[in-house]
């Protein structure tokens, strides 16, 4: 009989795996542990079409309700591991029950990064990660006439788009000189900083945050410089953190992330991690990196599935991500962190173009703004000597 398989997480990840190992011909118990009521679904839409009310909560399923029960997957949801005894080989939940697993893998995602601001903890003040945390944002946004998002990355501007579509007052605060810095260059952060105040949002850059106000619920933010800006609702946007406590408290090696081999295994070979939690070196870009991504969690979860199979693999792909807002696409692909020098193909003003990142002469990411051509042509040239001729127009 086949060792049982427990996962803990049922997002993206997770769901994937469980399928892979089945459909690799994985015919052993198998387990999927979610700490949400929902069955696993997809959270890139959360903060575009299922805020915006486009879809229902049914719409972000990953598979049918039938799935799991039909594919012989003892998914337990609403459920939280407290703890994990590698040793024992076993899981202790939150409610005291016990679950032995002969493998385990961790799936457990991301939270969202809190600031620690006086006010911080106020009805209204929210994040966004779950169904749920959707859920208050839109009941919250049918009585509330004004918002103001903290961070100016992919979700805040995400929010920012479909609250102004919505006709909300919306105010968006970003500590950096730039928004999105962390990921795009200067002639990408410009184009998206333009699009948004075009669109009548407040966008300010270099602008710190004191404090959040009001009695119990929130009325207002209070900037570093002593300006109040009135808000009903505040959405901290600053980024996400990975889930990797209970893999540090079991032992396991962790830094900002579990840190896996290019199996998936962490540092206890019965224990595999997968998705937005891991941390993993890529020869691709010589460095170690921990993505975020629905790519990510996709091709990670089949690898770690082909390798409880015991094939032999080894993990190092080409990341690609992308943000909607308003009509515009941005498609990103490959990592541009440490690029010398830039290429800007097509036109900002046509909302068409593309920014191809160069290091050593070498191409390692393009950014394509509703250029859907290029984004596909880059994922299969990256790593080739730049020409001008190497992508195809915008």
């Amino acid at each position: 009989m086949q060792e049982e398989i427990v996962i803990v997480g049922a997002g993206q990840a997770g769901a994937q795996i469980a399928q892979s190992l089945r459909q690799g011909g994985f015919e052993g118990p198998l387990r999927l542990i979610g700490d949400e009521t929902h069955p696993p679904y997809q959270r890139p839409p959360l903060s575009k079409k299922f805020l915006a009310g486009e879809i229902d909560a049914e719409g972000l399923w990953l598979r049918p309700s039938a799935f799991f029960a039909t594919n012989n997957i003892d998914l337990i949801p609403n459920t939280r591991v407290a703890s994990i005894d590698p040793k024992a080989k076993r899981l202790t939940l939150q409610n005291g029950d016990r679950i032995s697993y002969g493998k385990l893998v961790l799936a457990t995602g991301t939270n969202a990064r809190r600031l620690t601001l006086p006010g911080g903890d106020k009805q209204g003040v929210v994040t966004l990660r779950s169904i749920a945390d959707v859920d208050l944002i839109r009941e919250r946004l049918q009585t509330s006439p004004r918002i103001v998002i903290i961070g100016a990355g992919y979700i805040g501007l995400e929010v920012a788009a479909v609250a102004k579509t919505l006709g909300k007052d919306v105010v968006v605060l970003e500590a950096q000189d730039r928004p999105m810095k962390r990921v795009v260059s200067e002639a990408v952060s410009s184009f998206f900083t333009d699009l948004h105040k075009n669109r009548g949002i407040d966008l300010r850059l270099n602008t710190g945050v004191e404090a959040i106000e009001g009695e119990g619920s929130v009325t207002g933010v209070r900037l570093a410089d002593g300006e109040l800006l009135p808000a009903e609702l505040v959405l901290v946007a600053v980024g996400a953190e990975p889930n990797d406590h209970l893999a540090t408290e079991a032992g396991l090696e962790t830094d900002n992330g579990i840190l896996v081999d290019g199996a998936c295994q962490t540092s206890d070979p019965d224990i595999y991690a997968i998705g937005d939690c891991t941390r993993f070196y890529s020869n691709r870009y010589k460095r170690s990196v921990r993505m975020e991504s629905v790519q990510n969690a996709i091709d990670q979860a089949k690898l770690a599935a082909q390798a409880l199979l015991g094939h032999d693999v080894d993990y190092d792909p080409l990341p690609w991500f992308w943000s909607d807002q308003y009509d515009i696409k941005l498609q990103i692909a490959g990592l541009s962190e440490g690029y010398d020098d830039t290429v800007v193909v097509g036109s900002p003003e046509a909302l068409k173009f593309y920014v191809a990142y160069l290091k050593d002469g070498i191409l390692i990411a393009v950014d394509s703004i509703n250029s859907p051509r290029s984004h596909m042509m880059a994922r299969r040239v990256i790593g080739e000597s730049w020409r001008d001729d190497l992508l195809p127009d915008a």
